[in-house]
């Protein structure tokens, strides 16, 4: 299947999730993720900001707060085609509202790449290989490419992102995760 209808078919999924299901969904995989190993003994923990349709976050970054860790967040450069890692301490303030409701830091206090312990990437979609497919714009393939990041790639989504049957089409440059979190499991790839 080509990426482009793969998107859609995941895309079409995603909005049959209700509002109320999406709650209950996100708050069992936060709960999952972190009771992983990795969540658990990471220092420094980037992770999204959840769009409107995607799995919240809320839970898992608030749990990362009160034991301490330092959370950082994508600050997304769309002219330039990537992003950085800024910390943030609170859902407060400091954001501005961009493409597809995404929250995007004003802050640019960026934490250097090797300090982070843990990367937590959304995706439209998930492989049992371990690929992702996104929305398009490559941002995480080219993070997880840069030489300085040692951090395990954690991938976080709903249980009807994880395709069956269907792999994702990867190319050279596509990065796989190490492990998938979702509401109803855990998926380690390598």
């Amino acid at each position: 299947m080509v990426k482009d209808l793969l998107r859609q078919k995941l895309r079409n999924c995603l909005e049959q999730i209700t509002e109320e299901q999406r709650a209950e969904k996100s708050k069992k995989a936060c709960q999952n993720l972190i009771s992983t190993p990795q969540f658990r003994s990471a220092s420094v923990i980037m992770i999204f900001l959840s769009l409107p349709e995607e799995i919240d976050t809320t839970q898992a970054i608030e749990y990362g707060w009160r034991e301490g860790k330092t959370i950082t967040v994508p600050k997304v450069y769309w002219e330039e085609k990537y992003m950085i890692p800024v910390k943030i301490n609170s859902f407060n303030d400091g954001f501005s509202t961009e493409i597809g409701g995404l929250r995007n830091p004003l802050t640019d206090e960026s934490v250097p790449l090797e300090l982070i312990d843990l990367v937590v990437t959304p995706a439209l979609g998930f492989d049992r290989a371990g690929h992702r497919i996104g929305r398009s714009g490559g941002f995480y393939d080219r993070f997880f490419a840069e030489q300085k990041l040692r951090a395990k790639k954690c991938g976080f989504g709903f249980a009807e992102q994880v395709l069956e049957d269907d792999l994702v089409p990867a190319t050279v440059t596509d990065i796989p995760i190490d492990f998938l979190v979702t509401d109803e499991q855990i998926i380690y790839f390598k």
